[in-house]
């Protein structure tokens, strides 16, 4: 890798040469079926009851270990010799002892996805832009500024030598290239390139004295996969792997995700977000003795509050995932504009629970700089912002109560009551927001 791509204020020169192509695809297109994600070939997740199940399906299937989720019961496998593995999955799901038997696919940024390209900002649009005063950000930070929250940003990277994030930054790590470097790496042909600076500068604006952790999952093309997210998962409640320690995130954001479904994010937001069945329950699928770790963890400090992008496919049809996992815990968000009404560009529906603004939105950009961006991405760290000033301002309070809170604090937009939006203030004080006239 050269330094030119390691180092993002080397890359300032080509990255403007990049700007300016790119604001030709200025426009966001109509909305359409969007097609299943790719997925890495000859791949299969797998979830068991047990890990003494796991010997016994590897002869049977032709499959060799690639990784485990620390000692849990849930792998990442590959054929051997490589093919398809769809029929295999299909003969796995039927064993007693699986859980959850599926593909390893592609996640990619909304951004990525639909594209929409930044334009250039200034530090006096960041400081002064429309969204802090839809969200009542001023009146919330007079209560708290997210003072004792980590808050666990997984995207392509950061500029960590961005003047506006300097001191806000906790070690993070690079889970594509494996490293402690989780710098945004600059690629000519990827539109959303800067994309996890964006997004770290917008929880950073939203809660000023909370510590962002970096967690780098999208490779240069701004593609990722469904393994590397669940260690970056696991890395972000439990960074030294000992449940004894308080070093763990407690908000997660992810302005990611995919249109097909993986049924594992179910089960790790579980764990995340300390939303686990009780041990008695018959629902219960967390038996095997190697989750007794993650309860120790979830007794001794509470679980993440997951924030997730909900896509940019202008449908409420299409669903992005983790965002529509359902699951306790995690918190899907769509974006709204300047009038109080969704987002053209934004999904929708009765599994998206709340909006915050998102069109037209100013934060940090790789080189110093800054970008004005549009999408769900950019909704979704204002909110995980939100969910830090609150965690702060009541520590006791786990990730269920804390998404609770912030939907049951919103407002509604103008032009629909299916989607409300986060108001910060009333959410730190648990009433409701005074009713605001639309224009």
């Amino acid at each position: 890798m050269t330094p030119t791509a390691r180092h993002p204020r080397a890359a300032r020169a080509l990255l403007l040469c990049a700007l300016m192509s790119a604001l030709i695809a200025s426009a966001w297109p109509v909305a359409a079926k969007s097609p299943a994600d790719p997925r890495l070939p000859g791949e299969v997740l797998l979830r068991l009851r047990s890990t003494a199940d796991l010997q016994p399906l590897l002869l049977k299937y032709s499959l060799s270990l690639r990784a485990q989720f620390g000692n849990r019961p849930i792998y990442r496998l590959s054929l051997v010799g490589g093919g398809d593995s769809d029929g295999v999955i299909e003969a796995l799901e039927l064993e007693p002892s699986v859980l959850d038997a599926e593909a390893n696919v592609l996640h990619r940024s909304p951004e990525a996805r639909r594209t929409g390209a930044w334009a250039i900002g200034t530090l006096a649009a960041y400081s002064a832009q429309w969204a802090p005063q839809a969200m009542r950000l001023s009146e919330a930070h007079a209560l708290s500024q997210g003072a004792g929250v980590r808050v666990a940003v997984l995207d392509s990277g950061i500029d960590a030598t961005h003047p506006a994030l300097a001191g806000r930054l906790a070690p993070g790590h690079d889970f594509v290239d494996d490293d402690a470097d989780p710098s945004d790496v600059f690629d000519a042909g990827n539109v959303a390139f800067g994309h996890g600076t964006h997004v770290a500068g917008l929880v950073a604006l939203a809660a000023p004295a909370a510590t962002i952790v970096p967690l780098r999952v999208l490779d240069a093309q701004g593609q990722g996969n469904a393994w590397v997210l669940a260690e970056a998962l696991l890395h972000a409640v439990d960074p030294d792997r000992n449940p004894a320690t308080n070093d763990g995130a407690q908000v997660i954001n992810m302005s990611l995700g995919s249109v097909s479904r993986t049924r594992l994010f179910d089960a790790l937001t579980q764990l995340v977000a300390c939303s686990m069945p009780a041990p008695t329950d018959p629902a219960n699928t967390f038996t095997d003795p190697s989750y007794h770790l993650d309860r120790q963890r979830c007794d001794a400090f509470g679980g993440a509050a997951v924030i997730a992008a909900a896509g940019n496919d202008a449908s409420k049809d299409i669903r992005q995932y983790p965002a529509a996992e359902g699951a306790y815990g995690l918190l899907p968000v769509t974006a709204s504009t300047a009038q109080r009404r969704l987002a053209t560009f934004a999904n929708y529906g009765p599994w998206v629970d709340l909006a915050a603004p998102g069109e037209g939105i100013t934060s940090t950009m790789v080189g110093g700089g800054y970008a004005t961006w549009s999408g769900t991405s950019m909704a979704a760290p204002l909110v995980a912002g939100a969910a830090a000033l609150l965690k702060s301002r009541e520590p006791s309070l786990g990730a269920r109560g804390v998404v609770q809170r912030l939907e049951q604090t919103s407002a509604a937009l103008c032009d629909t009551r299916a989607q409300r939006q986060v108001d910060a203030e009333a959410a730190l004080r648990n009433v409701m927001p005074a009713a605001t006239p639309c224009r």
